[in-house]
């Protein structure tokens, strides 16, 4: 098993490894393999990038982010200037459908509501919106149409489980009750633990993923 310093020089490795984090200015705290991210960035990409390198790393359990956004003057921008970029940017996105989801801006914090058919379609509003500029952060309220039997669902992630060669889908027991999926057993890695989640969240049907996988480390 990893320690703590290990997991952290190797979180702080990978930073330097991504051109577009400056890892000058987030701090990074590790106990017990839980990773606890910190700073002020000035741009969202920054902290979204941050969240996602952490996890590719080995004997991380969970990450806590407390980094704060805040732009420069050249681009600061009013809600209004914000909502109406993001909903351009929908318009021009063939994976997001139209007029199926409304966009709230409150101090450039985004509120994504309403009802898709497919999680992808979810998942493709909320990394449109991340590029945004403004943008500090992200509430995706959008629901997913519920219209596929359980039993269906969970045939479906497990053909797509078994499918990718980073997992073994033997370990996972998933549990299916109307549209919320349940993860349950053991992975190697967080970054396991999220990509099982992700193929549960784009099964047809899937409006919930209650991940409960711990990572041996």
């Amino acid at each position: 098993m990893r320690s703590d310093s290990q997991i952290k020089q190797n979180i702080l490795d990978e930073f330097v490894f991504q051109p577009n984090i400056e890892e000058n200015l987030i701090g990074v705290v590790v106990e017990d393999g839980v990773v606890m991210l910190t700073g002020v960035v000035d741009d969202f990409t920054i902290k979204v990038a941050a969240k996602e390198a952490v996890s590719k790393v080995k004997g991380v359990k969970a990450v806590a982010e407390d980094i704060e956004v805040k732009y420069g003057t050249a681009y600061q921008k009013t809600d209004i200037e914000i909502a109406k970029a993001i909903v351009q940017a929908f318009e021009w996105n063939t994976a997001i459908p139209e007029n199926k989801i409304k966009v709230e801006v409150s101090d450039g914090w985004i509120t994504l509501s309403g009802e898709v058919e497919f999680i992808y379609e979810k998942e493709a509003a909320k990394r449109v919106t991340e590029q945004i500029i403004g943008v500090k952060g992200i509430n995706n309220a959008i629901e997913i149409e519920p219209a596929i039997k359980p039993e269906v669902i969970k045939e479906n992630i497990i053909k797509a489980l078994k499918r990718s060669a980073d997992h073994e889908a033997s370990k996972i027991t998933i549990k299916v009750n109307g549209d919320v999926v349940k993860l349950e057993g053991k992975v190697d890695s967080l970054n396991q633990k999220r990509t099982a989640q992700k193929t549960a969240y784009y099964a047809p049907g899937v409006n919930k993923v209650e991940n409960e996988l711990v990572v041996m480390g």
